[in-house]
């Protein structure tokens, strides 16, 4: 039986599609049986390479059995098709953190700390349950409606135990990427989820990346340099203390996930527009 007509037999009625990658993608599908729409992640075994299918796929679906946050995406279900496809079903979200940005220009001050201390949350629960990202970047930080964070894509993700317990696998985006994952040297990927936080930070409140990456080997030289803001956005001292404390250049000075929630910007109330 084609995979669509199992689906729909489990009461799903496929969309629009909303993302696409090379060996999966992403269709919105309204369900019977959650009583909602929902976002599937369709992943074709049969197109992705081996390494994908028999060590990053099986580590995004364990993560994905384990996680349960509200601000980290949830799953109602996995289903896998005898042909070769697994269905991840999903919440659907209204939009993501980019386009979110894009939209806006530049996120303001009370509303970027309040969705901010969202994404913090839902890292370092995953760091305190030992799971690393890999792959923080706006584009995985979907907004419901009322502009709740849902963290998600978990296809870098892996578990984490030592302390720390070193990754080799470069992974990410560049432009969201710490210099020593860029660098090719053995990395911390919690300490790596942190620099990646400051940049989405800094996208958040500024509307433009803090670094550029159209010449990716030359990026860690960059890296080093003191951040520059652009002049007509402006951004207050707190919160540029706390971009400029996640974007350490050196892994063994950028703090923990725990530190970064303790952050005095965090937990102090804002007066800007929310």
């Amino acid at each position: 039986m084609h995979p669509e007509k199992v689906m729909r037999g489990l009461g799903y009625k496929f969309g629009l599609t909303i993302g696409e990658g090379s060996y999966s993608k992403v269709k919105l599908a309204s369900s019977r049986k959650h009583n909602a729409e929902v976002a599937i992640k369709i992943v074709d075994r049969k197109r992705a390479p081996y390494d994908f299918v028999h060590k990053f796929l099986p580590r995004e679906l364990a993560i994905l059995r384990r996680v349960r946050h509200d601000n980290i995406v949830h799953v109602h279900e996995l289903i896998d098709i005898s042909h070769g496809s697994i269905y991840i079903v999903m919440e659907a979200a209204a939009t993501d953190l980019l386009l979110k940005i894009k939209e806006v220009n530049s996120i303001p001050g009370g509303q970027a700390k309040k969705m901010f201390s969202q994404i913090v949350s839902a890292v370092k629960y995953l760091h305190q349950n030992n799971i690393a990202h890999r792959d923080m970047k706006c584009e995985n930080v979907l907004l419901t409606r009322d502009n709740q964070v849902k963290i998600t894509d978990f296809g870098f993700g892996r578990f984490a135990t030592g302390h720390p317990e070193l990754s080799c696998t470069y992974c990410g985006s560049a432009a969201y990427a710490p210099p020593e994952v860029l660098l090719g040297v053995p990395y911390d990927p919690k300490k790596s989820d942190v620099w990646s936080l400051g940049v989405i930070l800094y996208v958040m409140v500024t509307g433009c990346m803090p670094y550029d990456d159209a010449h990716v080997a030359r990026l860690p030289r960059v890296q080093r340099k003191a951040l520059v803001y652009p002049e007509d956005v402006a951004v207050d001292g707190p919160c540029r203390g706390v971009i400029a404390h996640l974007l350490q250049f050196s892994p063994s000075t950028r703090p923990t996930i725990q530190r970064v929630a303790e952050q005095t910007w965090l937990q102090l109330p804002d007066q800007e527009n929310d």
